[in-house]
């Protein structure tokens, strides 16, 4: 067996931070939509949705621009019109944006409850652990080391980010080559994500998930998923590898609360 997670909403918390750092980032280098002097800034509400529906940060940034129209910048006087410069602009404000986020983290943030325990658990049961995030690696790294320390890092037996595969999650192939890289067989693998997105990669490579929601992913319709949790030390349903390795119940925590599942 192997033990798979996530980073972003499984290890942290990280949504606004993300957002708080590409808004930063738009700030920096004065982007701005169709010859309008506001720069680009993303609410709460419209970054919810976003990440949960577009997975990767240029993957992010691209289908913005492409659906609002590319900005001017410091970068460019005028939107950028061909592939070569929005590819630049993109990978610009993507460096940027990640050496942000990782000053936030390193001053904001914390590891979600029972992360480090269950890594700690699989490890003491010979269970493999990797790290898969379709975020930037220097970001990932950057989170892991600072929330869950350099041994844990280091003590990986895979890492992947999303530097390392040609699609993002929804796609399955993150999954599929840590897999390979683990030399198990997708059924062995056990993955915990926090988005419906992530959620469909695991399953579509054919393992095992759980599912450690985040506020802003609450209220989505976790399809494959065999256990559901605000988190994994949740009173209602404490997860541990031992529980994991005994039982498949399907469980949804959320079946007692009053807010809407859409």
């Amino acid at each position: 067996m192997a033990l798979i997670l996530d980073c972003d909403g499984v290890i942290v918390e990280s949504e606004d931070l993300h957002r708080e750092a590409y808004n930063a980032a738009f700030a920096h280098f004065k982007a701005c939509i169709g010859g309008k002097q506001d720069v680009i800034a993303w609410s709460e509400e419209f970054y919810d949705d976003l990440q949960n529906k577009v997975g990767g940060g240029k993957a992010k940034m691209r289908w913005y621009f492409g659906e609002h129209g590319w900005p001017c910048s410091i970068m460019f006087s005028e939107a950028p019109k061909s592939q070569e410069q929005q590819t630049a602009l993109i990978d610009a404000l993507q460096e940027w944006k990640s050496k942000k986020f990782q000053e936030i983290v390193g001053s904001d943030a914390e590891a979600r409850p029972g992360i480090m325990r269950l890594m700690d658990e699989a490890r003491q049961a010979s269970i493999k652990v990797a790290v898969c995030s379709a975020a930037t690696k220097s970001s990932v790294i950057h989170v892991v080391k600072s929330l869950l320390g350099e041994e844990r890092f280091e003590a990986l037996d895979v890492f992947l980010a999303g530097d390392d595969v040609p699609a993002k999650k929804p796609d399955p192939s993150i999954y599929t080559l840590a897999a390979e890289r683990l030399g198990v067989q997708p059924s062995e693998c056990l993955v915990v994500e926090d988005s419906a997105i992530g959620l469909q990669a695991a399953v579509d490579a054919g393992m095992r998930c759980i599912i450690t929601y985040t506020y802003s992913s609450h209220s989505q319709r976790f399809l494959g998923a065999e256990l559901i949790v605000s988190d994994l030390d949740a009173a209602s349903h404490p997860v541990s590898i031992q529980s994991l390795l005994q039982s498949r119940e399907l469980f949804d925590d959320r079946k007692d609360s009053s807010k809407p599942m859409a």
